[in-house]
């Protein structure tokens, strides 16, 4: 008798593991499944998990990247991308300020930046400039954040800035690199069902376990949120109620917008992280919750849910009621 149902894979397996590299594999799948899920998971295992990275640099002695400094072998674009280079570990949602100061001919690496107890530097060993004089001396105070992927400097320079400061393109993803592999096996009498081999490798910030493990939760949540229809009559109900509470605002709001991104709405690095962090990636996400939703969400105070209200008011949307 033939089996139309569609079988589930086993759970993965762990083929070799370190604290920076890790490859599994997932067994079992139905045929195509294989690049199905690799292609989804190593998508979201490179976009979507949480990192740190410098976004703000203030060099003593520089008003501008094209700068150079006395008695430093490097000129200071040099020393931007060293530090671009950094990886860092954050205990907290809050963006947190550390410093270097180095005076005299010495190698200035990572170690020597002074970071506060819920920061902590990873790759130490890391060259960041040469001071060649004795009398040379190099101070830089950095602003590290914790975000998404890649985001560019055009980003942090929206914000507020001090003169002098050099924002930077973050490059916030704690993945290294993924890459997977699909090969035919045997369920049954079937010889075309695929096995999955994923190999992830971090900056050691995040256990490649963990994730897999994330970027699965991930995928998992995104479906879940997917399942069923809005029945035409439940959307038309809402429609008219709104229509009948609030006609201006009907009129006003697009409603394209609210299915665009919040970072359309041109929110400060910070605030848009906190949103991250809770799962909130659109407009229209955003306006269905109340001010005291926003006030749980973790690195998001009185401030930032004042700048949520300014920024929606622009496009005259208000927060639920």
């Amino acid at each position: 008798m033939l089996d139309y149902n569609i079988t589930l894979p086993s759970k993965p397996k762990v083929l070799t593991e370190d604290d920076f590299k890790g490859t599994y594999e997932i067994e079992g799948l139905y045929p195509g499944y294989g690049h199905t899920l690799g292609n989804s998971l190593r998508r979201i295992i490179l976009s979507s998990l949480l990192g740190a990275a410098i976004t703000t640099v203030k060099i003593e002695g520089a008003p501008h990247e094209f700068s150079t400094l006395d008695g430093v072998k490097e000129d200071v674009i040099t020393i931007l991308l060293n530090l671009k280079k950094v990886r860092f570990k954050l205990t907290t949602m809050e963006p947190q300020t550390i410093t270097l100061s180095i005076k005299g001919a010495k190698e200035v690496t990572a170690g020597d930046i002074k970071v506060s107890g819920q920061v902590e530097v990873l790759n130490p060993e890391l060259h960041i400039a040469t001071l060649t004089d004795k009398n040379a001396n190099l101070t830089i105070e950095m602003v590290v954040t914790k975000g998404f992927g890649y985001v560019a400097k055009e980003v942090h320079q929206k914000e507020k800035v001090d003169i002098g400061t050099i924002a930077l393109d973050a490059i916030f993803t704690p993945i290294r690199r993924v890459n997977y592999e699909v090969d035919n096996m045997r369920v049954g009498d079937r010889t075309d069902y695929n096995r999955l081999k994923l190999t992830v490798e971090t900056d050691g910030t995040i256990a490649p376990r963990r994730a897999l493990e994330s970027s699965i939760e991930i995928m998992i949540n995104q479906l879940k949120a997917v399942i069923g229809f809005v029945e035409k009559k439940e959307v038309e109900e809402v429609e008219e109620e709104e229509a009948s509470e609030k006609p201006a605002k009907k009129d006003a709001v697009d409603s394209e917008f609210l299915k665009t991104r919040i970072e359309n709405l041109d929110l400060s690095t910070r605030t848009n992280n906190a949103l991250a962090g809770a799962n909130i990636r659109t407009v229209g996400g955003l306006a269905r919750k109340t001010e005291e939703d926003l006030l749980e969400i973790d690195g998001l105070g009185d401030k930032g849910i004042q700048e949520i209200k300014r920024a929606l008011s622009v496009h005259s949307i208000t927060l639920k009621d």
